[in-house]
């Protein structure tokens, strides 16, 4: 088990992109991680965009960066719902500051613009926010995965196989 004693905190909200939480999620508890999730109240049911609920284990508020080794932001809708969050982009703007595997997919990216964390990163997203990522100081890169450091960031659900070999390998490392 690649990640047996790592912690990873995932963040959640209603119309999230199914597969972009929950491929992650299992892929990582497969490597033997530890995964919570985290949304706007603690023991809240989110609904994807499909109809796939997710509890959450903890509110926003109460995650502090130095106890996870890794943060995921799925895609869907609900980026733009978390991004409003205070406490979230403190949250990833300390995942930031500590080089904290941050993996984001499809627009995930929306949170990490307004965490105002992708100033000279090279990122992919979902071509539909390509022109926010660039305005955010970002390379944006039309690939189904990139990593640039602590940043491993992917398209849309047909990537998620290459988002979690690099996700894997990127939080292994750390």
């Amino acid at each position: 088990m690649r990640l047996a004693g790592k912690k990873i905190i995932s963040l959640v909200h209603h119309d999230f992109e199914d597969l972009e939480l929950w491929y992650p999620i299992l892929r990582l508890k497969e490597e033997g991680a530890t995964v919570h999730l985290a949304g706007e109240k603690a023991n809240e049911t989110y609904m994807g965009k499909y109809g796939v609920p997710a509890v959450s284990d903890y509110a926003y508020g109460s995650i502090k960066a130095e106890d996870y080794d890794a943060i995921l932001v799925p895609g869907g809708w609900a980026p733009d719902k978390i991004r409003r969050f205070p406490e979230v982009i403190s949250l990833i703007q300390s995942m930031e500051e500590t080089k904290k595997p941050i993996g984001q997919i499809c627009h995930a990216g929306w949170v990490l613009i307004s965490a105002k964390i992708l100033a000279g990163k090279k990122v992919t997203s979902t071509p539909g926010i390509k022109d926010d990522m660039e305005n955010a100081g970002a390379t944006w890169i039309d690939e189904a995965v990139v990593v640039d450091g602590n940043l491993v960031s992917s398209r849309r659900p047909p990537d998620l196989p290459d988002y979690l070999r690099e996700l894997i390998t990127v939080i292994e490392q750390r």
